[in-house]
């Protein structure tokens, strides 16, 4: 193993100057650039690798963020985890990922355990299951900076990045509105889901702008799951509701992706095709809505730029408490945009 009194014998230089050359440490910037690049090209030609564990025992540094995930298997997870991984990549940062499962305990005890490995920071793709200012109030002892992805509780520790929930139910909606469609159906998200409301406040503004009648009796709202796959069975169960009482709509608005394609097995199962006998419009724009038949419009969430915007908060968190600033949270709302596909049609 090369070590650094074999970069010092080869490049000429003290074992003290080339530690500091390779460690970064702060007197680095009082040697000379030629001074660097030559310990650097030593060092790189003998195959020098730091002891990360030796340093991180000597600077108190690890340069690990955790990233906490409610469900894995949610396909709204996938292009986030993406943005975060390659920003974290980008600042050599290691991620260190955890599944909390939609488990309250299983989500204390992994905050819990990545305290103990002194993670930097803390990145979370919240839901309504277990983030709430009680768990986090942890985090806010422990100056760790902290983001929350999905979910924005307007504190001074935790920082936040979300989507534009009532700007991206008003795309839907204005889109249906423009192709013709009045009677529209729409399924609701879960009662306690915080984005449920800003969603249909969007909804609700359009149509009071623009005239259009709201029929209460083609609204209806997804149960409460801790599955994220289970919005698939029951927006099929609750379009079949809606078909059975008998009160014709020429569009449905589903919550979501998953909501929306067992709407499309619904409707197909009663003989109705989409979009020649009824639009579908659904929200995120994961993987799958593209390759669906038919292929699906959607609100698409910019989820990789989410991802890739709580990482760089994170790691100016980290350079703010390393320097001794004062920190305070940043909440950045992304605007969503409509992905126009093959399962709306005109009516006009």
């Amino acid at each position: 193993m090369v070590t650094i009194r074999d970069v010092a014998k080869e490049s000429g230089f003290s074992s003290t100057t080339v530690s500091i050359v390779l460690n970064n440490a702060p007197l680095a910037r009082y040697i000379p650039e030629t001074t660097k690049k030559k310990i650097e090209r030593v060092a790189k030609k003998l195959g020098y690798r730091p002891n990360l564990f030796a340093r991180s025992l000597r600077s108190k540094r690890t340069h690990t963020v955790g990233v906490m995930v409610f469900d894995m298997t949610d396909p709204y997870c996938t292009l986030i985890l993406r943005g975060i991984e390659n920003s974290l990549y980008q600042s050599s940062y290691l991620p260190i990922l955890t599944d909390v499962h939609n488990e309250r305990s299983r989500f204390e005890r992994y905050l819990e355990m990545l305290l103990d490995r002194r993670v930097e920071a803390l990145i979370v793709l919240a839901n309504w299951l277990f983030v709430n200012i009680d768990v986090l109030a942890d985090l806010e002892k422990s100056s760790i900076p902290t983001v929350l992805i999905g979910r924005s509780l307007q504190t001074d520790f935790a920082s936040s990045i979300t989507v534009d929930n009532e700007m991206g139910s008003r795309l839907a909606v204005e889109h249906l509105h423009s192709l013709g469609h009045r009677k529209i159906a729409f399924i609701r998200g879960p009662k306690t889901l915080a984005d449920r409301a800003p969603r249909w406040k969007g909804i609700r503004a359009f149509a009071k702008a623009n005239g259009m009648t709201l029929d209460d009796r083609l609204v209806v709202d997804l149960p409460e799951s801790r599955d994220p796959t289970s919005s698939f069975e029951a927006g099929y169960k609750l379009t079949e509701e809606l078909i059975k009482r008998k009160r014709p709509f020429t569009a449905l608005m589903a919550f979501d992706d998953m909501t929306a394609f067992g709407a499309i097995r619904a409707l197909a199962k009663a003989g109705l095709r989409v979009p020649e006998n009824c639009s579908v419009v659904g929200f995120d724009d994961v993987a799958a809505s593209s390759l669906y038949t038919p292929p699906l419009t959607t609100v698409r969430q910019p989820m990789e730029a989410m991802g890739a915007a709580a990482a760089s908060i994170v790691v100016d968190g980290i350079k703010t408490v390393l320097e001794k600033r004062e920190a305070s949270a940043v909440h950045r709302k992304m605007a969503p945009e409509l992905a126009v596909r093959e399962s709306t049609r005109s009516l006009l």
